[in-house]
């Protein structure tokens, strides 16, 4: 079951309710984001799940596939091999960078603004780390550990893949790889941190924070690189 809402200025904003196969949502979004390209759609931000998984970016490196007890796929984004389940928010955006400053780093800089601040509204204190992919917080143990991940292609300037952040999955099912490379911190959930929020309070904050990082895209001069040098 999906609920699509337009959602402004122009960007549809769709949540399935239901797990998504992995070569469905990819062929979907692929889809979605050469019709983009071609002026005969909008903007998306797709809210899913999938079934166990695992898919290895364009960095994968065999030897971090410990134990491949679920279907592994390829996805064509960039960066390692990473764990999509049950209880963890997927966040496929295709996102028209043509038109929002083509600055492909500016946009993975507000995207993990984006995640910390709604993470921050379910009480999660989350944050980038210096020389690190994802959103990271403290466990109970007070370890660094990660709570979300993010993996972007860009084709003819439209966003493909985007990011996941773990309500309660179960954290097991990471231990069959080495989780986007890094092997040294723990993986943790918003369950494991000993809080409460549901998928729906964590779609709501997305939502709500949605525009501010939308509205963010197509400033230059931010301090993280200048429009136009993004591929």
């Amino acid at each position: 079951m999906s609920q699509i809402l337009p959602f402004p200025p122009d960007v549809e904003w769709r949540v399935d309710r239901s797990p998504v196969a992995y070569p469905q949502a990819l062929a979907d979004m692929e889809a979605r984001a050469a019709a983009i390209h071609a002026g005969e759609a909008d903007e998306r931000v797709w809210l899913i799940e999938h079934p166990p998984l695992y898919t290895a970016g364009t960095s994968a490196d065999p030897a971090e596939l410990i134990d491949p007890r679920f279907p592994v796929h390829d996805a064509g984004r960039g960066g390692r091999y990473t764990y999509h389940g049950p209880g963890q928010r997927i966040g496929y955006l295709n996102i028209d960078l043509g038109k929002r400053g083509k600055d492909v780093r500016n946009f993975v800089h507000h995207l993990e603004g984006w995640m910390i601040a709604a993470l921050s509204d379910l009480g999660i204190a989350a944050r980038r780390a210096e020389g690190r992919i994802g959103i990271w917080t403290d466990d109970r143990d007070g370890r660094e550990a990660k709570i979300g991940a993010l993996g972007i292609r860009v084709r003819r300037w439209v966003t493909l893949h985007g990011f996941s952040i773990n309500v309660d999955p179960d954290l097991t099912h990471f231990t069959g790889i080495v989780p986007c490379g890094i092997s040294e911190y723990p993986v943790t959930s918003i369950e494991a941190l000993g809080g409460s929020a549901s998928m729906a309070a964590l779609d709501d904050a997305l939502r709500a924070h949605f525009p501010a990082f939308l509205n963010r895209l197509g400033r230059c001069g931010t301090g993280v690189e200048q429009c136009g040098t993004g591929r």
